[in-house]
Parts: C-alpha cells; sequence; structure tokens
C-alpha cells in the first residue's frame, strides 16, 4: 500500500529536487541579499515632505509647551 504511493510520489519529488528546488534556493538567496532603499523620486520626496512635516509639528509642541509653563508652570506634573 505504501510502497504504491512512495511509487506514485517518486518522480515528481525527484523532478522537483533536480529542477524546481535550486532554482527556488537561487532566486530566494539572490534577492535577500539586496539592501532596501526608496526606489523612486516620488518615495524620496514623500519622505522629505514627512520629515519636514515633523519638523513643523515639533515647532507646535515646543510652542504650546512654552505657552503652558508660563501659564502654569506645574501642568506637566498634574496628569
Amino acid at each position: 500500500m505504501w510502497y504504491q504511493i512512495i511509487g506514485i510520489l517518486e518522480t515528481p519529488l525527484i523532478l522537483f529536487c533536480l529542477f524546481i528546488a535550486p532554482i527556488w534556493v537561487y532566486m530566494h538567496y539572490k534577492h535577500k541579499g539586496k539592501p532596501v532603499t526608496a526606489e523612486t523620486e516620488g518615495d524620496k520626496k514623500k519622505i522629505e515632505e514627512l520629515l519636514a512635516m515633523a519638523d513643523k509639528m515639533e515647532n507646535r509642541i515646543d510652542t504650546l509647551e512654552s505657552i503652558l509653563d508660563k501659564q502654569d508652570p506645574n501642568w506637566r506634573h498634574e496628569v
């Protein structure tokens, strides 16, 4: 019974091991070694826009904290 199942799977398994598996392993490690980078100018532009927005937000937070410090010096400890 089992030898019939093994006999049926023997040929496809041999073909897989000889042809498909080496190509699969090669392609896997070929792409794994590449560094991840922003590939398009659009990506770089979007990153620069997000960095500019983060800088603006940081400035706004600093301004808000300075206003709150003047109005209520203990506001940080009241939470």
